[in-house]
């Protein structure tokens, strides 16, 4: 499955619901959104149905996101689902980490193969100034129980300015006594996100630089990935960076997303896509959503241009599904 630009669409983003217990400021309002109403939520079982008809046009992973995923029911069992789809090679998913303590051991029988753990701070007072929570504690007894289940992990943490820039260095001492992976990530002004400032990711490296020592880059072998990596001396994990707003990596995009009622979006930025639950819900059979898929990634954007505002998506982040 391929855009208009020849790049292989293999990657599909799929948000299972986009409710959330915690409410991070920069993707969240702090009186919350309308939440879509549950009959307007895909089914798990018509979620499957979509990745079933994308593996079938060439996506071979898949990263399962909210909201926060793990508070849709029986999530675990939609894991067993699409881990049983022909052509699915990999299944990950993207949680803030606060029930991941209960369900980790429960997402490896399940067949999850990796776990991204959002995480913007180590101390409690910042993270409940980011969350409205005070909800440390559980993240990192599901980051725990993540690696104890054996989970490949990687921190997520989006730096910004006044908020927590002062907090990064322990962020990234995370990856120093365990295999973890910590990646810094540029806020991108969508939703909430244009309130806030962030910070590039030189400066960023920059910092960690003076307090860790010179940092060794990894040569970048997955050119789909966003993401570049560097070791630092006497630690176990990577430390990363993703740099949308500071470098453009456009060029390589492989992934679509899946919003929870069932819209394929094809850029994070802009709103447009095809809205695949009317007709799914409508008898629409599998060989006709096919062609509907195939012609929403033809007109997939070449790049984003996040100066160019008038184009951005208008829904919050945790609507989207990131």
């Amino acid at each position: 499955m391929t855009d208009s630009y020849g790049r292989n669409i293999d990657y599909l983003r799929v948000s299972l619901t986009d409710r959330c217990d915690l409410r991070c400021t920069y993707c969240m309002p702090k009186c919350g959104v309308d939440n879509i109403p549950h009959k307007e939520i895909l089914t798990l079982e018509e979620t499957a149905r979509i990745v079933r008809i994308m593996a079938g046009l060439g996506v071979k992973k898949l990263r399962i996101t909210g909201g926060e995923p793990l508070i849709r029911r029986n999530v675990t069992g939609f894991v067993r689902l699409v881990s049983d789809i022909t052509g699915i090679e990999d299944i990950c998913m993207t949680s803030n980490g606060t029930r991941l303590s209960e369900y980790a051991s429960q997402l490896k029988a399940a067949g999850l193969h990796r776990i991204n753990i959002s995480l913007d701070t180590t101390h409690r007072d910042v993270f409940s100034k980011i969350t409205g929570t005070d909800m440390l504690g559980k993240v990192l007894e599901g980051i725990d129980a993540a690696y104890d289940a054996g989970f490949p992990i990687k921190i997520n943490c989006v730096p910004m300015k006044g908020v927590n820039d002062k907090d990064l260095d322990s962020v990234a001492l995370l990856a120093k006594e365990r295999p973890i992976d910590v990646r810094f990530i540029e806020l991108m002004p969508i939703g909430c996100g244009k309130e806030h400032t962030g910070i590039r990711s030189d400066t960023v490296l920059h910092q960690l630089e003076e307090n860790f020592g010179k940092a060794e880059p990894y040569e970048r072998t997955d050119m789909s990935s966003p993401a570049e990596y560097y070791r630092f001396s006497g630690f176990c994990g990577n430390i990363g960076f993703i740099s949308p707003m500071s470098h453009k990596f456009c060029r390589y995009c492989d992934r679509a997303r899946l919003t929870s009622n069932g819209f394929l979006k094809l850029c994070l930025q802009y709103p447009d896509g095809a809205d695949l639950k009317t007709p799914l819900r409508s008898g629409c059979s599998d060989d006709d959503l096919s062609e509907m898929i195939l012609a929403a990634v033809r007109k997939k954007p070449l790049q984003h241009s996040f100066s160019d505002t008038d184009m951005t998506d208008d829904r919050k982040m945790v609507q989207i599904g990131g």
